[in-house]
């Protein structure tokens, strides 16, 4: 997959880039066929929301799940984020974000590299998210809100929130937004399961809750550059992925094909004695961020 002169510039202007119908219905059926099972299981790689029950969010479903894994050494995903980068690609996180019907929480307004800057370390702004819609999104399960143009802004001031939501962010305050949607307004990227997104690390972003009675699920790939891994390991290696060696991209009709396999990624497994270790949070407390707040700097 390669992107045209015309979507590169309308990244670099807007931050993202849209592709409705990327994959065809037989692939979206390969892919939710085994979020039941995945969402299913109780394991600490799923976070749910505050009952306790609804998943949240299912990270590094790739080493876990073979048709996952497939996606996850996709061309179409992988390709264009390396030709934006101008640089081999390696797998920082992989999630289903799973808003489901009635339970699904907000997620609140966030840029993606704040995070992985003052968690993880990630020296540059020089990775980005790929999403596949599983679902059909509409204006009322919860559809992703961007503001077009704020990833120009670098990294901006966030505080962290540890209250709001079962999974803990670094998010914007009010005035921020509404000073960033000044300038660039709010869009909402609808469409059918199977169409895609790529956007910016520093692209401002949210979703309301989902009150509707349909499920609103994405998978996420983050892909980074190389040269551009982590240097800090404070969150479980199933959030922040600690082995840096490039995809392997797979045939395109990988999903479809049985005879092509995703499992293992070789060199890419989840680091077990990591997220098993007792020095490792597998929750931020509040007393853990404010002794690494303390340590960051902040950036404007």
């Amino acid at each position: 997959m390669k992107l045209t002169p015309e979507q590169l510039a309308q990244f670099n202007r807007d931050g993202y880039l849209f592709f409705p119908s990327m994959f065809s219905p037989e692939e979206m059926k390969v892919l939710l066929d085994e979020v039941p099972r995945i969402y299913s299981e109780f394991r600490p790689e799923i976070i749910r929301e505050k009952d306790g029950k609804t998943p949240r969010t299912s990270f590094a479903a790739h080493t876990y799940s073979e048709p996952f894994a497939k996606l996850g050494r996709h061309p179409r995903l992988v390709e264009p984020v390396e030709q934006i980068l101008d640089e081999q690609v390696y797998m920082h996180q992989f999630k289903i974000n799973g808003k489901q019907a009635f339970d699904g929480d907000v997620w609140q307004w966030h840029q993606d590299y704040g995070t992985w800057q003052r968690d993880d370390g990630m020296p540059e702004a020089r990775a980005m998210n790929v999403a596949v819609f599983l679902d059909d999104v509409n204006e009322y399960n919860g559809p992703l809100y961007f503001i077009p143009g704020s990833h120009k802004e670098g990294v901006v001031q966030a505080g962290h929130d540890l209250s709001t939501t079962s999974y803990p962010l670094w998010t914007l305050d009010g005035p921020k937004v509404k000073e960033l949607v000044d300038k660039g307004g709010i869009v909402a990227p609808k469409g059918p399961r199977g169409s895609m997104i790529m956007f910016h690390g520093c692209l401002v972003h949210g979703s309301p809750s989902n009150m509707s009675p349909w499920n609103r699920v994405i998978v996420y790939l983050t892909l980074c550059a190389k040269s551009n891994h982590i240097v800090q390991h404070k969150r479980p290696a199933y959030i922040a992925h600690r082995n840096f060696t490039p995809i392997a991209k797979l045939p395109d009709n990988c999903l479809l094909d049985a005879s092509v396999k995703g499992l293992p990624w070789p060199g890419h497994e989840v680091d077990e004695a990591a997220m098993a270790s007792d020095a490792v949070p597998k929750l931020w407390t509040a007393e853990v961020a404010k002794e690494q707040d303390a340590k960051m700097p902040v950036s404007a």
